[in-house]
């Protein structure tokens, strides 16, 4: 059975998606440069590597949510 995510997973999947996409006009140049790349670059490229992070904070959640909704009686096949 698949149940809804909870509120702080959900947020954190959605943080990449709303950093790259509407946050267009903050990235949208290239100077300064950072670390050699133009802005823009180096904001995609931040994005990337920063993903993995919050869907472990995601992760994170959703799994102390299902440790705390385990505790119950067992519900699968007999």
């Amino acid at each position: 059975m698949v149940r809804k995510p909870t509120w702080p997973a959900l947020l954190f999947g959605l943080i990449p998606f709303a950093g790259v996409c509407f946050t267009v006009a903050l990235w949208d140049r290239v100077y300064p440069f950072v670390l050699g790349l133009p802005f823009n670059l180096f904001w995609l490229v931040l994005w990337i590597l920063l993903t993995p992070l919050c869907l472990w904070f995601a992760y994170h959640f959703e799994k102390r949510a299902d440790s705390g909704q385990s505790d119950g009686p067992q519900s699968g096949p007999r």
